[in-house]
C-alpha cells in the first residue's frame, strides 16, 4: 500500500486503490439474466403489456428473461417471508443480473403494487445482497399525457436499492393508444423508446455484471468488518 499524504482521518490498511483489471475480468458466456416486474393486476394491464413487450426485446438480443406475476403478493408485513410468492420473488430477485421495472402511474406515482414488490426484497438476507450491483431499466405507463412521475419514482428506489440504474428511461403516454387489443405495442416513437432502452439495459448488464462486486466494494464496509475482526480477536485473547 503506498503512502497516503495529508489523510489522517483514513485508515490506509482497509483503503484500496482503483484497479483496472478488475473491472476487466473475463467475460461470463452465459445469457445475461433479466428479472421483469410489472405494476398492475388489471386484465388489460398496460404495465405488464410493455413489460412483455421489453422480454421479447430483451431475448431477441441474447437474454434470458423471467417475468414476476404479482398477484398473490402480500402486503409487505403482512406475511412471512417464507410465503411462497415473496419466496419467489426474491428468489428471482436473487437469480438476476439485472431488472427492468414497468409501472403505471397513479395519482401522480407508483403503484401500491409495484411498491409492494420492491419493499419485499431487502437489501440484504444475511450475506446475500438481492439487488447491489445489478442493471435496472425503468419504464412507465400513463393513461393521460406523457409524465415522468412513475419512472423519477423508480430511479429513487433503484439508487436506495444499490442498483445500476441506466441513463435512458420509457415513459408511454396515452397507453390506451399505443397498444393493439393482442397486448402487442404498435410501432410509434414510444416503441423505438423502448428499444432503445432494451439495448442500452443489455449493454449495461453485459459490461458490469462480472465485476459488480467489485463495483460494489466500499471503503466504509471494509472498514467495519476490519473493526470486527480486530473485536473478535481481541476477545479470542489472540492480541
Amino acid at each position: 500500500m503506498r503512502e497516503l499524504p495529508d489523510l489522517p482521518n483514513l485508515s490506509p490498511s482497509v483503503v484500496s486503490l482503483p484497479d483496472l483489471s478488475r473491472l476487466r475480468p473475463v467475460p461470463s458466456t452465459h445469457k445475461p439474466r433479466i428479472l421483469l416486474l410489472y405494476g398492475s393486476l388489471r386484465q388489460r394491464s398496460f404495465s405488464r403489456f410493455a413489460a412483455e413487450e421489453a422480454a421479447r426485446l430483451l431475448e431477441a438480443f441474447g437474454a434470458e428473461c423471467r417475468i414476476f406475476n404479482p398477484s398473490g403478493l402480500p402486503l409487505p408485513d403482512d406475511a412471512p417471508a417464507d410465503h411462497p410468492k415473496v419466496a419467489e420473488l426474491r428468489e428471482l430477485s436473487a437469480w438476476s443480473e439485472g431488472q427492468v421495472w414497468s409501472s403505471p402511474e397513479r395519482h401522480g406515482s407508483i403503484t401500491g403494487i409495484m411498491k409492494a414488490q420492491i419493499d419485499w426484497i431487502p437489501l440484504s438476507i444475511g450475506a446475500v445482497r438481492p439487488t447491489q450491483g445489478k442493471t435496472l431499466a425503468v419504464m412507465q405507463v400513463s393513461g393521460g399525457s406523457q409524465s415522468f412521475n412513475a419512472v423519477n419514482q423508480l430511479r429513487v428506489l433503484g439508487r436506495w436499492m444499490r442498483m445500476i440504474t441506466i441513463p435512458n428511461q420509457s415513459s408511454v403516454a396515452k397507453a390506451y393508444e399505443q397498444f393493439d387489443d393482442a397486448g402487442r405495442m404498435k410501432p410509434s416513437p414510444y416503441y423505438d423508446r423502448l428499444v432503445d432502452v432494451m439495448e442500452e439495459l443489455m449493454k449495461f448488464t453485459l459490461l458490469t455484471r462480472d465485476c459488480s462486486a467489485y463495483l460494489t466494494d466500499r471503503y466504509s464496509e471494509r472498514k467495519e468488518e476490519a473493526a470486527k475482526l480486530q473485536e473478535r480477536l481481541a476477545l479470542n485473547g489472540a492480541l
